[in-house]
């Protein structure tokens, strides 16, 4: 009897036991690799069929299972839905074109219709035709596409976010983000009452530029300031946001973001860090509120970087978290033992053959996830929000 067919349970003994398995691990695996052989062989013959195998591979990853909600009206801010802006303006403006089109092409047949009204054989003629081409339309018509489908994209490594799309709804509710000349931020950092984060607080004044700490410690008998009486004091003063450090038992838990003067609200190294500005870089934002966040943390950032610098700070969305990294780039020629770059599709980016980039991390990391937008700045109690986090249970449908 073969080993194959013998169950390692139904054997008594214990060291035959793991004998068996062992012997079975070893012919599953030279298997697997007589095929892999196999296989390259014939690949290396036919690279065609390499490439078709390549393109059936596909992970199925939570990205690609992604739920996308239907934008039904253009009146919604659509804070709550998760739809992708970009692809629904470029779906109308592909409408738009297309009944254009049909417009001029009404106008050719008309003018062709009154020109040929004489003849009337070819009027019937062109009307069968007709009657042909709407019968042939009908049987090759096929089931719309759901939201899903047509929102699913190939996976690209990186996604840069789109800040030129201002859906109407967010630029009226919003209008100090999305309507407004950009400015030179200038970021005014506190902790929560009694705090012991200094250091970390300090520690976000080199991440963000043109920022002051200000302990917000208070003696027992003195006035404790709420975050609206700061975010005043600091709105009288010209500063753009209040940054406020949230802490639990000794240890950093959140980032309240306030955008001044009016709010919105958001809740959200190895290497020592220059003064220059640095390059922002928003990934991966392409829902309604996620065009708010990334717009959010673009008014935190000067307009224009200082590029002698060569620092880049990255906010990358996956999956809803917002992971935060500071990199300091230098370019460098290609060594002999690395190897070509090489784009989203596989073929080689031209003009970087030569050319390497190395990246030494500044710091801080750490990775933040939206709790709440909150409407204006936070009061004493019943509080009012735009959006919050938690309400949806499909692991699929993605906020930002």
């Amino acid at each position: 009897m073969s080993s194959k067919g013998v169950l390692p349970s139904k054997i008594a003994n214990k060291q035959k036991r793991q004998e068996l398995v062992l012997k079975q691990k070893r012919a599953q695996e030279k298997s697997k690799r007589e095929e892999r052989f196999r296989r390259r062989k014939e690949e290396d013959k036919n690279p065609r069929l390499r490439i078709e195998r390549r393109a059936r591979n596909i992970p199925a990853t939570i990205e690609r299972k992604r739920i996308w909600d239907k934008f039904e009206s253009e009146d919604e801010d659509g804070l709550g839905l998760s739809v992708d802006v970009e692809r629904i303006k470029r779906q109308k403006n592909d409408q738009q074109v297309e009944d254009k089109n049909a417009i001029e092409g009404q106008d050719i047949e008309d003018e062709l219709r009154d020109d040929d009204a004489v003849d009337d054989d070819s009027m019937i003629d062109s009307g069968t035709d007709t009657d042909e081409d709407e019968a042939g339309k009908g049987k090759t018509r096929q089931k719309d596409p759901t939201a899903t489908e047509r929102a699913t994209s190939p996976t690209r490594s990186t996604a840069s976010t789109n800040l030129s799309l201002m859906p109407d709804a967010l630029a009226a509710k919003f209008p100090t983000l999305f309507t407004q000349e950009p400015r030179t931020p200038k970021i005014l950092i506190t902790t929560s009452i009694n705090s012991n984060l200094h250091y970390e607080a300090e520690l976000l004044t080199t991440l963000f530029p043109n920022a002051v700490y200000i302990r917000r410690s208070a003696h027992r008998y003195a006035h404790k300031y709420s975050v609206r009486e700061i975010a005043t004091y600091a709105s009288n003063r010209h500063y753009t946001a209040v940054v406020v450090l949230m802490e639990d038992q000794k240890r950093p838990t959140g980032l309240d973001i306030v955008h001044l003067p009016e709010g919105p609200m958001k809740l959200p190294g190895h290497g020592n860090p220059t003064n220059h500005y640095p390059e922002l870089i928003l990934n991966n934002f392409r829902t309604p509120l996620g065009l708010l966040t990334a717009h959010l943390w673009k008014s935190m950032f000067p307009p224009i970087p200082e590029f002698q610098g060569r620092q880049v700070v990255t906010l990358h969305n996956q999956r809803d978290y917002i992971f935060v990294r500071r990199h300091r780039y230098v370019f460098r020629d290609k060594k002999a033992s690395e190897k070509v770059l090489q784009g989203a599709d596989g073929k080689e980016i031209k003009g970087a053959e030569s050319l390497r980039v190395g990246l030494q991390e500044l710091g801080p990391r750490f990775t933040l996830k939206l709790r709440r937008i909150d409407k204006k700045i936070q009061r004493a109690s019943d509080q009012e929000w735009e959006w919050k986090g938690r309400t949806d249970k499909v692991r699929t449908k993605f906020q930002l």
